[in-house]
């Protein structure tokens, strides 16, 4: 069965399509674009999005399931760099719990991030209660101290109770792949940047949950039973995230930009 087909009245054979096909699959031949290696085809949907006249349409990326871009302003340049710079690394959280919609409007815009050879393979396990992320803070803090990890973290837990792992994040979203998936990790990256990005949008602050993955991805993690991971899953990946308990007035600065161009 063939994956293209091409609207013969609207194609102006301008060759877009073919051109940026990135795995070749196409062809331009005196009536338009054709197939010619359907089963290299990687499910980009280049070949649909860029056709100027909507002539073109793929079964793996139909045609009706596209937003014309033309429906959005862009960001100036000061707006997406105000933008990229507001995201903050939130480590206090209010108590509110975030309504399920605004995070499944999170991770829904995760999912649209770019993933090695658009293999994509990314899916999320939310976890918004309160006793399980308790739970699991008490893991990980004993997880730790079994592995002599800094007591930096294990003991502000132990003598006041502080969450020094989920910062008391009322809600912690985890990226899983399968357990043989080869970019699971790296495509799991790219997922939650945009989540990241997305969170004040919402009104939301997120943090990279760094030291709650070290026991997350550990072999035989205890995390993996209190989260049901069924056996074929791993998790690659971990986010908190809520209500942020203050705001910043001021954009951070980072080190002095470091760069080379090379020449001949």
């Amino acid at each position: 069965m063939n994956l293209i087909t091409v609207n013969q009245e609207k194609c102006i054979k301008c060759g877009l399509c073919v051109n940026e096909c990135p795995e070749r699959v196409l062809e331009l031949s005196e009536n338009g674009p054709k197939e010619i290696c359907g089963e290299e085809c990687i499910s980009c949907g280049h070949c649909v999005a860029i056709c100027p006249r909507a002539a073109i349409d793929n079964i793996k990326t139909p045609l009706s399931n596209q937003i014309s871009s033309k429906k959005f302003s862009k960001l100036s340049p000061e707006e997406a760099e105000n933008f990229l710079r507001s995201r903050r690394s939130i480590r206090s959280y209010k108590e509110t719990p975030v309504p399920r919609e605004k995070i499944i409007d999170l991770v829904n815009i995760s999912h649209f991030a770019p993933s090695g050879h658009n293999l994509q393979g990314v899916s999320y396990v939310i976890i918004d209660d309160r006793e399980i992320l308790d739970k699991a803070v008490k893991l990980v803090i004993e997880e730790f101290e079994k592995d002599n990890v800094s007591s930096n973290f294990t003991k502000p837990y132990r003598e006041k109770g502080i969450d020094t792992i989920l910062r008391g994040a009322s809600t912690l979203i985890l990226a899983t792949a399968d357990l043989n998936f080869p970019r699971g990790r790296e495509n799991s990256i790219f997922s939650l940047a945009y989540l990241e990005l997305y969170a004040p949008t919402l009104g939301l602050g997120s943090c990279w949950a760094g030291m709650f993955e070290r026991i997350a991805m550990k072999d035989n993690s205890p995390l993996i039973k209190l989260f049901n991971i069924t056996n074929n899953k791993k998790i690659t990946g971990a986010v908190m995230v809520g209500y942020p308990k203050y705001t910043y007035s001021r954009l951070v600065d980072r080190n002095p930009l470091e760069f080379t161009f090379i020449t001949q």
